[in-house]
């Protein structure tokens, strides 16, 4: 299948308004703690007050999207991680009235919504936005989450070739004039008609984060940018990254994206790579290290880093005591996923620009409290990625 062209309203969009060669958002800000599983009293709240002021610091500090979480039920532990989490369609669409430039997406579990009912939602969302509203799918994970809702989850693959038929319902009711017919195996409607249509005779920007082999084709097929990780470094003392790690991260970063690009040519389509990570960004190296190791470490929430572990069928009755610890360390100092970018603005800014020079097109980033450490990050980090040739002027 042949990827049409983009429209210029449509690669404005690719580019997020900004056109930074490497892109940054904030990820997990619409969820209690954030993505710092820690029960230090700073810790994110999640509330709306802070996300509308967050959303405000990076709208005017240059940082291109906003990327929430969907989650409906927390880990557990004395903060009970995620146990506070704001809709993410919503909570985009009041960002999105209060802010100018930056993209805000939702986050959607496929199965738990119907497609044309999400597919009003975020036209709504996308004409509030003039355009910034992007669409970050997801085909289903958290056991627990679907029992509240009595659904049952389908078979693995499955779940993809749901996603698949839910997506091209959605883009019909974004892109076809006149009513229509879909008879398909999941989904079977009669004279479908929505209007209005989204922003500028485009769409929103799609992305998915699918790990197995059928999640990654069905990002290759349908989307346009493809979440992975990147973590092949080499840990400090304290959870911090030696400089020593350099090469294995853009070896890592390279080979991944070259490895994503050439599987989306299979299918005709071109894709952008993104990871994520945590910022733990302080004036000296020192000051970063110690923080890191305090805020995930030391006052690590354990039973919802151990929940999480859970979910992935990772046990202390399935797993040597020696492998569980360094897991469970690993998943607190990491910022429950992803890879901790721990120093000084020269480091995390160095750091950064060797993902670039692999050819990732951006990065979503958490904070310990994003209103706290944001301004720093914006003021001293985003220069050096500017002189760097990584953003825009």
């Amino acid at each position: 299948m042949k990827q049409p062209e983009f429209s210029a309203t449509q690669q404005s969009r690719s580019e997020m308004s900004a056109g930074n060669p490497f892109q940054i958002g904030l990820f997990g800000a619409n969820l209690s703690s954030g993505r710092t599983a820690t029960t230090v009293p700073e810790r994110w709240s999640g509330s709306w007050d802070d996300c509308l002021r967050m959303a405000q610091i990076a709208d005017d500090g240059g940082i291109d999207f906003l990327l929430p979480v969907g989650r409906w039920k927390g880990y557990g532990g004395e903060s009970d991680f995620h146990g506070a989490g704001l809709e993410t369609i919503t909570w985009a669409t009041g960002l999105l009235a209060h802010t100018k430039r930056v993209t805000v997406f939702g986050t959607v579990h496929a199965p738990l919504f119907h497609p044309l009912i999400v597919a009003k939602q975020m036209v709504t969302a996308d004409l509030i936005g003039q355009g910034r509203f992007g669409l970050n799918i997801v085909a289903g994970w958290n056991q627990d989450e679907f029992e509240m809702f009595g659904i049952e989850q389908r078979a693995h693959d499955e779940r993809y070739a749901f996603a698949e038929e839910w997506l091209q319902v959605m883009t019909r009711a974004w892109t076809t004039a006149e009513p229509f017919d879909f008879d398909g195996k999941y989904f079977h409607l009669k004279n479908v008609i929505s209007k209005p249509k989204p922003y500028g005779q485009s769409r929103p920007l799609i992305m998915n984060a699918g790990a197995s082999g059928p999640g990654q084709t069905f990002a290759m097929r349908n989307c346009d940018a493809f979440f992975t990780g990147i973590t092949n470094v080499n840990q400090g003392s304290q959870g911090g990254y030696a400089t020593a790690g350099a090469l294995s991260l853009i070896d890592s970063a390279a080979k991944r994206v070259a490895e994503i690009k050439q599987n989306a040519q299979q299918y005709g389509r071109t894709i952008e790579v993104y990871t994520q990570g945590q910022i733990v960004c302080r004036p000296t190296q020192k000051e970063a290290e110690d923080y890191h190791h305090w805020a995930n470490v030391e006052n690590a929430e354990w039973p919802a880093v151990d929940r999480l572990l859970e979910l992935n069928k990772i046990s202390r009755a399935n797993t040597p005591p020696d492998v569980y610890e360094t897991k469970r360390q690993t998943l607190a100092k990491a910022g429950i996923g992803g890879r901790p970018f721990v120093g000084s603005p020269d480091f995390v800014a160095e750091e950064l620009g060797i993902l670039a020079k692999a050819g990732v097109r951006g990065i979503a980033v958490s904070f310990v409290n994003y209103i706290d450490d944001l301004p720093f990050f914006c003021a001293e980090v985003l220069p050096r990625l500017k002189k760097m040739g990584f953003r825009a002027a």
